[in-house]
């Protein structure tokens, strides 16, 4: 004899169902060590109001009265260095454990390349082993800031197993600190800032700190450095040591000003005047945040197209014009590391948080 489900044991029965598979289907969202993505259905959950101290009506033309802010990925420790791949992706750094991530526009997550900063086989004896900043060359090479490596590297290709082409290791014979941040100027040259934040202990007295400078440096022909060739040793450049903690790093659109954050100890952003050499000249102080006792500071830094300046600092996203007048602050809910462009439009900013990957869709594209 057959019997059937009572209505409401049915009921029950389709609840019970449909909790399980959604407890499956948010598992797997997860990869191991790689944080939790928040895509497709459950985004929605992660999705809030735009909040922005405005300083200067102008942040109106920038920033969308009904703007929002998605949390796209979380559970991570520091993230760091993100970077728009134009096959439609990001790839961010997260520092503590050691690798670069790959994050897809729907949330899913995946590991690029581990180890991406220290590979010695001894316990590394600091909290940030891995890699730093990434930008791209003309020909669409990642090039990073190997921070706890000491160096700067090259991709050759976005290839499972690429080869690698160290950029830059050591300035007159004694080993860069620990590569921050980094840009490229149009003629191919590259900039980058070297503070001891990579270092076991992170600061200047480090046991393994060669360098007496905190510099901002200069490879005058990085793009042309053929694949695997050793480093143009003798032709790197120390432009800047009179900054205590370089920090992020970022030209204007017009490529006449190059602007330098110190991250510590006063918060400070620095403005350039680029020579026709690619030398600096005519140090300013673009704008100084010494007296915002909220968390966070200068760090990670992008320009959009009519030249407003990005950067994190107190409370979160900064937004200057390019006189350096403070415009408004995008408000994040963690103390946040570094910003860059991204998407077919490169109207979205996505924000490094330090456990969260955060995007805001805006008016302005960036550079």
């Amino acid at each position: 004899m057959v019997h059937y489900l009572k209505p409401l044991r049915y009921v029950a029965l389709m609840a019970v169902l449909i909790q399980s598979l959604s407890v499956v289907d948010a598992s797997a969202r997860r990869t191991p060590g790689a944080g939790v993505a928040t895509a497709g259905a459950y985004a929605s959950e992660n999705v809030s109001p735009l909040k922005v101290d405005r300083l200067d009506a102008t942040i109106d033309t920038i920033v969308p009265a009904s703007a929002t802010m998605e949390r796209v990925a979380t559970g991570f420790t520091w993230v760091e260095g993100p970077v728009w791949i134009p096959a439609g992706y990001l790839l961010f750094a997260e520092i503590t454990s050691n690798s670069i991530r790959k994050l897809q526009p729907d949330g899913t997550l995946s590991i690029f390349m581990q180890p991406s900063g220290y590979k010695g086989t001894a316990p590394y004896g600091g909290k940030e082993p891995g890699s730093n900043g990434m930008t791209l060359d003309q020909s669409g090479r990642l090039t990073v800031a190997g921070h706890a490596q000491r160096d700067v590297w090259r991709l050759e290709s976005l290839d499972a197993g690429a080869p690698v082409t160290v950029l830059a290791d050591s300035f007159e014979g004694k080993k860069l600190n620990s590569p921050n941040d980094l840009v490229y100027k149009s003629d191919g040259s590259l900039y980058f800032t070297d503070p001891p934040y990579g270092l076991p202990t992170q600061g200047d007295s480090d046991p393994i700190k060669d360098l007496q400078v905190n510099g901002v440096y200069r490879i005058p022909k990085a793009f042309e450095q053929k694949p695997g060739a050793a480093p143009a040793r003798d032709q790197l450049q120390l432009l800047v040591k009179d900054v205590p903690r370089p920090n992020g790093i970022a030209f204007s659109p017009d490529e006449k000003f190059l602007y330098v954050d110190n991250s510590g100890p006063k918060k400070l952003w620095m403005r350039y005047r680029v020579k026709e050499d690619g030398s600096l000249t005519d140090a300013t102080v673009f704008y100084d945040a010494s007296s915002d006792p909220r968390p966070g500071g200068p760090d990670g830094m992008k320009v959009d197209r009519k030249g407003n300046v990005y950067s994190t600092g107190p409370g979160g996203i900064w937004i200057f014009s390019p006189e350096g007048k403070a415009l408004g602050t995008i408000l994040v809910p963690e103390r946040t590391a570094n910003v860059n462009w991204g998407g077919a439009d490169r109207k979205t900013l996505y924000i490094t948080a330090s456990s969260s990957i955060y995007r805001v869709t805006l008016k302005v594209p960036g550079v």
